[in-house]
């Protein structure tokens, strides 16, 4: 199964060159002075346009030059079909101008057989671009790495824990890299967006997971990701699964929003990208 990209030569470049100077012109400010000894398990990441968000999500991409995976799983919410659960690609590869990514049809398979919410839906990923616009980032900086794509339908709290925990069983041996997709705020003026944001960076850089959950909750369904996140389903699923896989620390990486490249302060939509890491073994 090839799923065909849906937003390359609009989201992104969709020549080759351009690409790549595009995403090297974003990671070389964010690239960290020297090597942590902590240990990657996830990130959060916006899924906008790459101009725009590219510059936050590359702060976390850059991570990735500091580590080795055998497979990364993206995690991102529905934006164009409506289902209950969450959709797995089970096999093939996603197109991208810099080569096909494959899928690690193991992990899939086994989260299809261990998810009770998991299906296979190929509409949902058709047109989907929260999980698209990470694989410019993830095809440059580990192009052998496979990666298995989720696409989360309804975000009710059985949905996200019922992911959260299958995450964890079927990546326990595995040197998993977890990808949350979401952005943050939409469509509030800077200094809303500003004060909206910071509360939600706050619970994501406290590791905490129950209270981003009760954030997301205290909103009706469709005003979640006005409000809080539209990936935050994704984002509380990721952060069960990487608590679960040893992770014990949070950082916000970077967070900006689309009024630092568009110049409209009137109606902004909020990024972030954070890490979730291992502590450093003590010698």
């Amino acid at each position: 199964m090839l799923r065909h990209a849906a937003v390359a030569g609009t989201w992104y470049p969709g020549d080759p060159g351009a690409l790549v100077k595009e995403l090297e012109r974003y990671l070389s400010p964010a690239r960290p002075p020297s090597q942590r000894a902590s240990q990657l398990v996830a990130v959060i990441v916006p899924h906008a346009g790459l101009m725009y968000s590219g510059p936050v999500a590359a702060h976390a991409y850059a991570l990735l030059e500091q580590a080795t995976f055998d497979v990364a799983v993206l995690v991102g919410p529905s934006h164009y079909v409506a289902f209950d659960g969450v959709a797995v690609w089970p096999d093939g590869s996603f197109e991208t101008p810099l080569g096909p990514v494959p899928i690690e049809a193991t992990v899939a398979g086994g989260l299809l057989e261990g998810c009770p919410v998991a299906q296979v839906l190929p509409a949902a990923h058709a047109r989907e671009h929260s999980l698209e616009m990470q694989l410019p980032f993830i095809r440059h900086l580990a192009p052998d790495l496979p990666i298995v794509p989720v696409v989360m339908g309804d975000q009710a709290r059985a949905t996200i824990a019922a992911l959260g925990h299958a995450l964890v069983d079927v990546l326990a041996d595995r040197r998993a890299l977890l990808v949350a997709s979401t952005d943050l705020s939409h469509f509030f003026d800077r200094s809303t967006a500003s004060k909206l944001d910071g509360r939600t960076a706050g619970l994501v850089a406290r590791f905490d997971t129950e209270g981003l959950l009760s954030e997301l909750e205290r909103y009706p369904d469709y005003e979640r990701g006005r409000f809080v996140m539209c990936g935050g389903g994704p984002a509380v699923s990721v952060m069960t699964a990487a608590s679960g896989l040893g992770a014990s620390q949070a950082r916000v990486l970077a967070r900006a929003n689309s009024g630092d490249v568009s110049g409209d302060d009137d109606r902004v939509v909020g990024y972030l990208a954070a890490a979730f890491e291992r502590a450093a073994p003590v010698h």
